[in-house]
């Protein structure tokens, strides 16, 4: 996973935004993410997303992530299939862990983000 920070010409503002990244030399299939953001005192709606193919070496935009949700835990769980066989995986984005000061490039969308491996 990794949260982009990019402009948006629609609404001309930088804005962020979630990535699902597949690094794998095969396709992931029937991928579901379920995302959230949450510390002791807040938390936000459960969004769900489906995506029926994602090709290999490739990524896919989730989500916009507003900047109020950014100082608190964002977390992604991942499920997905290989080969008719099911995976999942779990990404965490600490509180304040997004920010333009931790940017770094991200060949593979050929955008600046943060990354959780």
């Amino acid at each position: 996973m990794a949260v982009c920070h990019q402009y948006n010409a629609t609404f001309k503002s930088d804005d962020w935004y979630a990535y699902l990244i597949n690094d794998k030399s095969v396709p992931l299939e029937q991928v579901i993410v379920v995302s959230k953001g949450e510390n002791k005192k807040n938390k936000t709606a459960v969004l769900r997303h489906k995506l029926a193919v994602l090709p290999a070496k490739s990524g896919a935009k989730i989500e916009l992530m507003q900047q109020e949700v950014l100082a608190l835990d964002n977390i992604f769980h991942v499920s997905f299939f290989i080969a008719n066989k099911m995976f999942d995986k779990t990404f965490v984005f600490p509180k304040n862990s997004i920010s333009k000061s931790k940017l770094k490039s991200i060949p593979l969308l050929g955008k600046e983000g943060v990354l959780q491996l």
